[in-house]
């Protein structure tokens, strides 16, 4: 039965997000809104915890996961990022992006699209989503709450503790924040292909 907890969008609550994160460390499954709409969450270490995710998004070992990241330094630490990929993510960020990037060892094979050895990555503009970052220490693995059979994000938290309760520990409830996936956009020497379409702008940018 998952916990409930109502967080200040703007002022986040300190001792709610510190036991949020306490979920995660102990392996636990969240939903947390994000600068784009609603995400799973869990640690990034935690494969038990991310075979839950796969099972309530119903996606196979292609689908690729994203780490919630709260800033470039920490892209970097799981990415290999050029200095021409650097110039446009600074440019980019924080957003309603997903890059895909080549990962670095950093990163866990198991995260890795398995023929690319690619990772996504983001940095969210979401003051919640900062605050459990900060808490952390460390990116969020994370996937967009779409559940199977349908296009769009859930956005209600009410809703999602109803239907999902039994399959997550946590449910943050953030407010609306969106119906919206992240734009997702592959970089290579800063240039930027549109793999999926979602919230941010993508119309200057080469469609994949």
């Amino acid at each position: 039965m998952a916990q409930y907890f109502q967080i200040h969008p703007t002022h986040p609550q300190a001792r709610l997000i510190k036991r949020a994160v306490d979920i995660v460390r102990q392996g636990g499954v969240i939903v947390y809104p994000t600068d784009s709409s609603y995400a799973l969450g869990c640690h990034i270490g935690d494969k038990e915890a991310m075979e839950r995710i796969r099972r309530i998004r119903s996606v196979d070992e292609r689908h690729n996961f994203t780490l919630m990241c709260r800033d470039l330094s920490e892209v970097s630490q799981y990415a290999r990022v050029g200095n021409a990929d650097y110039r446009f993510l600074k440019a980019h960020t924080p957003g309603p992006y997903t890059f895909i990037l080549p990962a670095t060892r950093e990163v866990p094979r198991r995260l890795q699209h398995p023929k690319r050895k690619t990772i996504g990555l983001r940095v969210p503009e979401n003051t919640i989503t900062l605050a459990l970052l900060a808490e952390l220490n460390e990116p969020l693995m994370s996937s967009t709450l779409i559940l199977p059979g349908e296009d769009l994000p859930m956005s209600d938290p009410e809703e999602i503790r109803e239907r999902l309760e039994h399959v997550l520990d946590l449910v943050v409830d953030g407010g609306f924040c969106g119906l919206e996936p992240t734009t997702v956009l592959e970089l290579e020497d800063g240039r930027a292909t549109v793999v999926r379409v979602g919230k941010g702008e993508s119309t200057q940018f080469a469609a994949g």
